[in-house]
């Protein structure tokens, strides 16, 4: 609808050039077409006049009038009013939202969809867990966004890869190998010999045990069989980061999220691009040698200082090898690059981003684009829960989807704005009530899909043909208002993947379930009237299929009964 009213402002600030009342050579301004807070003043409203003034040197409000003047006919707009300084705002006619219904059941599971990217490649990295332990709350939350993220992109026309990055290499690692070593030699946590900065959970020890029975496990498409001596060091990290890759896998599949691409941070190094990288920043004059060490000129390109790339011991700081990895996305066509992470990664994304302009690739500076969640709480029964037995000092996810299920464990996790603090209810996500949002919108699905088998058991049938015809019938304030509300999905799903927003479409859904069942409680959707039956079907069907649609770009099911 935006993009119908925007190209019929466009032609009428073609018709006042034409007849002279704009200079031939006048070029439209940006301009926004955005809905209205409150009916009454219309269903949308334009800034255009205010934007076009200055260059005509003509008060808003009189190019606001001609404006409407020069409007062209359309069964889209019912009337346009003048407002306040020079707003312009579209009533639409009823037949806007009538062929709002009969677009979303002739397009279904399309239906929302555009092609904003035109076919572009998108790189999105979410998740990227050392493979030091289970998968917590957190990187839950990434994954809940990133895949709902990387859905959004595809209903947009983007190509998008989904893409996990493997910290498999440093201190934690050695860590993580150490840790493993110490419980398969019989040593545990707060015993003399535990490492320093071992991991105590429950899960080590699982890890150590099928080590010494050297069992075999698969990450990535490759077998790794443990050796059971627990002497060699190599072996044992070998072995620990492929089982806990495994593990990974397996708590990202109860979550139903996948990858596309598995990158080894480990593969930066071997296959030389961490010193490649070094290479070409020496090469283009971005760094200086200090007290033994290697800097980054990351001033030159906005950081607050300049940063170590090469320490005096000749180990490479942690922001390099990110340098490095983000340079192979470019590198890969990724067009446009999304890095889902937690908040406190905040602190490096400036010098990632000044070693990549650094570079001089020709990198864009807002690339990559930088999605960051902050940390959730969960409780049960009032209190906070903080650890878990088996990860020892954190909730896993595997935690979470048993308890709440995998449904409503996505929904919980991404209904809130991502760089809000976010507070997970177990009980809240586990009751069957309204008060469970996931819960009242996928039973608004289900009650729709019940409708149809009521009417399929009294023995009628509705005619979808005659309900578009006769939606001119839905004149109740209820109908009127679903009918409103399924009209804004589709911008919806533009607003929710420009801006890298799925939470848009989680307070969406709620909101279009509500209308949904107030309307049920208000009026019967299977009357004697036939014509008025196949209207009100119509638009519930047409409702239906877009709560599926939604529920689908958050990764949740649309079940047909509840």
């Amino acid at each position: 609808m935006k993009q119908e009213l925007k190209q019929l402002v466009l032609q009428a600030i073609g018709a006042l050039r034409e007849s002279g009342k704009l200079p031939s050579d006048f070029v439209a301004p940006t301009f926004v077409i955005e809905r209205t807070r409150s009916r009454e003043h219309g269903d949308f409203a334009t800034n255009v006049a205010m934007m076009m003034a200055k260059a005509a040197g003509r008060k808003p409000r009189d190019i606001a009038t001609d404006l409407v003047e020069a409007l062209p006919a359309s069964d889209l707009v019912g009337k346009a009013e003048i407002a306040g300084p020079g707003f312009i705002n579209f009533f639409l006619a009823p037949a806007a939202f009538h062929a709002e219904i009969g677009r979303a059941l002739a397009e279904t599971t399309r239906y929302g969809s555009n092609q904003d990217g035109g076919g572009r490649q998108a790189g999105v990295e979410f998740v990227s867990a050392n493979p030091t332990g289970p998968l917590h709350v957190g990187h839950g939350r990434a994954a809940a966004i990133g895949d709902s993220i990387s859905r959004l992109l595809l209903a947009s026309g983007w190509k998008v890869t989904r893409e996990f990055y493997y910290n498999d290499a440093g201190v934690q690692i050695a860590n993580l190998a150490l840790s493993t070593q110490a419980r398969a030699k019989g040593i545990a946590p707060d015993e003399a010999g535990w490492p320093e900065s071992g991991y105590r959970g429950d899960y080590i020890a699982e890890v150590a045990r099928a080590f010494l029975a050297r069992e075999s496990v698969e990450a990535d498409g490759e077998t790794v069989v443990a050796s059971g001596d627990a002497d060699n060091l190599d072996d044992v990290r070998r072995f620990a980061v492929a089982s806990l890759r495994h593990e990974q896998d397996l708590d990202l599949k109860a979550f139903d999220v996948g990858f596309d691409v598995y990158y080894l941070e480990s593969s930066l190094y071997s296959e030389g691009k961490v010193e490649e990288t070094v290479r070409e920043l020496v090469a283009h004059g971005h760094t200086y040698e200090e007290g033994g060490a290697l800097w980054l000129r990351s001033t030159d390109f906005g950081d607050d200082k300049d940063r170590v790339m090469r320490k005096s011991d000749g180990t490479y700081t942690y922001f390099l090898p990110d340098v490095a990895y983000h340079r192979t996305k470019w590198q890969r066509g990724y067009e446009r690059a999304i890095t889902e992470l937690g908040s406190d990664h905040h602190g490096s994304l400036a010098r990632v981003k000044a070693g990549l302009q650094a570079l001089d690739t020709g990198i864009p500076k807002q690339w990559p684009e930088y999605v960051l969640h902050q940390m959730v709480t969960v409780m049960r029964g009032g209190e906070e829960v903080k650890i878990s037995k088996r990860a020892g000092s954190y909730v896993t996810l595997r935690d979470l989807i048993d308890e709440a299920g995998r449904d409503a464990t996505r929904y919980f996790l991404i209904a809130r704005k991502a760089d809000s603090q976010l507070v997970f209810d177990i009980d809240l996500a586990r009751s069957q009530s309204n008060d469970n949002p996931v819960y009242y919108i996928q039973y608004a699905h289900a009650r729709a899909s019940r409708v149809f088998r009521e009417l399929a058991d009294r023995g009628l049938s509705s005619d979808r043909g005659n309900g578009l015809a006769k939606l001119p019938l839905l004149d109740t304030e209820h109908e009127q208002a679903l009918m409103v509300e399924l009209s804004r999905y589709p911008e919806m799903v533009e607003s929710a993947a420009a801006n890298l927003e799925p939470h848009l479409i989680a307070q969406y859904l709620r909101e279009l379930a509500g209308s949904l069942h107030s309307y049920y409680h208000e009026h019967k959707w299977i009357v004697d009237d036939a014509d008025l039956r196949d209207a009100r079907l119509v638009l519930v069907a047409a409702t239906q299929q877009v709560i599926k649609n939604g529920l689908d770009l958050l990764g949740i099911s649309a079940p047909e009964s509840m």
